[in-house]
């Protein structure tokens, strides 16, 4: 058990990437908005994400392959191409969000600019150019460190902030075992389920994985726990940050949030409490910011290999296969983060709450095609034999993931 608390380290930086804009902004103001009510959204929405990265886990170490390869290779090039598309689409939406995020938490830091939307575009500038100088310049190790780093420090800062901030016992706990949507709150819900936790960064485990030289019989287990430790920190951050939002009036003041929200502290527990949270906050975004700009990456050089035929079945998997195909050094891997880098800085120009909102929503809507995919290709053992094949619970949990975000797409064409 020891060995296996010493391998966690993947599922930390999962935590850390997903921990970030979609949690300290969407969770922030829907607690602004409706309260407590909507905690326990966060926390099915971590019990989901740890039921997805299981089965992507589950996936690789049976067949030694990636999941993109896996979904080519059943269902088809044309599923790649979609999902080339989407990749694209939403890489433009979470670049700009977390260049925003990064912007915000840096001008609340150090406010040298008198307009808080120049701060915003500034800084989100300088963190842009900063993520990609330590993601081509340092290795997976360093980049390791620097996560890790970064969820103790917002962890710590935002649980003490939502204990401060403490709304009541029997509101949180009615908000945690009570499901409810209140009127009007049907997107809340879904970003808060989508966002928080992460959404097509999920995919980015396995590459995280071949990182670690994971595999062994033991090693779907010490899987388990490396994502139980980290969706246990995505829920309590989560819930955190609904708490102490429900605790400020965030409405109409966009990129002032993170000054409310540390004015709140510091008016409760002193000046050095607010800036504490300053400081927590803006972990929490850059270590977002840079596990994106550090894994997507992986993502786009496998399916430009798999789609263009650089690689081919077998290739594009964990071990040494994998180091083959996703060379770091090249022209695809190298080139995205750059183009993650500058392209979305367009979006720094627009609304810092709607910005957020739609990588939010564009992201959830992943999740349900996510869990199909691992229900048919986990769920026969031709694919990834009796021992790897999904166990009845992790089955209707992804059954409960693709339903539930069907209701959700139902209820909003109404």
């Amino acid at each position: 058990m020891l060995q296996r608390l010493r391998n966690i380290g993947p599922g930390i930086v999962i935590a850390a990437t997903g921990l970030g804009a979609g949690d300290l902004i969407a969770a922030s103001v829907a607690g602004a908005k409706y309260g407590t009510a909507l905690l326990w959204a966060v926390v099915i929405g971590a019990v989901m994400k740890f039921a997805l990265n299981e089965g992507l886990a589950r996936w690789q170490l049976a067949t030694g392959t990636t999941l993109l390869e896996g979904v080519i290779a059943h269902f088809g090039r044309a599923a790649g191409w979609l999902f080339l598309a989407y990749l694209l689409l939403w890489s433009f939406f979470v670049g700009s969000a977390l260049m925003s995020a990064c912007g915000v938490a840096l001008h609340a830091l150090f406010p040298v600019f008198d307009e808080p939307g120049t701060g915003k575009v500034v800084f989100g500038i300088l963190s842009s150019l900063a993520g990609i100088f330590l993601v081509l310049l340092g290795g997976y190790g360093l980049f390791e460190k620097v996560m890790k780093v970064a969820i103790a420090l917002m962890f710590l800062v935002v649980v003490f902030t939502a204990v401060a901030l403490w709304p009541g016992t029997g509101a949180v706990l009615e908000g945690l075992l009570v499901p409810a949507i209140p009127e009007g709150g049907l997107d809340w819900t879904l970003a808060l389920m989508g966002g928080v936790g992460g959404t097509v960064t999920v995919l980015c485990y396995g590459y995280w994985l071949r990182e670690e030289n994971r595999g062994g019989q033991d090693a779907l287990r010490t899987s388990r726990i490396d994502l139980a430790a980290a969706y246990a920190v995505t829920a309590l951050f989560g819930v955190a940050m609904v708490i102490i939002g429900s605790t400020v009036e965030i409405e109409g003041r966009g990129a002032g949030l993170l000054v409310i929200l540390s004015e709140r502290l510091a008016e409760t527990l002193g000046p050095v409490a607010g800036t504490l949270f300053l400081l927590g906050a803006l972990g929490a975004v850059f270590s977002s910011l840079l596990g994106v700009w550090q894994a997507v990456p992986y993502l786009f050089a496998d399916l430009w290999g798999q789609l263009l035929g650089t690689h081919g079945p077998g290739e594009a998997a964990g071990g040494s296969a994998l180091d083959d195909a996703i060379d770091t050094r090249s022209l695809p891997y190298r080139g995205y983060p750059a183009a993650l880098a500058l392209l979305p800085m367009a979006g720094l120009f627009h609304s810092f709450r709607e910005v957020q909102k739609a990588y939010a929503i564009a992201g959830a809507w992943f999740l349900p095609v996510l869990a199909l995919a691992l229900l048919f290709l986990n769920g026969r053992a031709g694919w990834v034999g009796p021992r790897y094949r999904s166990r009845p619970a992790t089955q209707a949990v992804l059954l409960a993931t693709l339903a539930f975000f069907s209701w959700i797409a139902w209820r909003s064409m109404r």
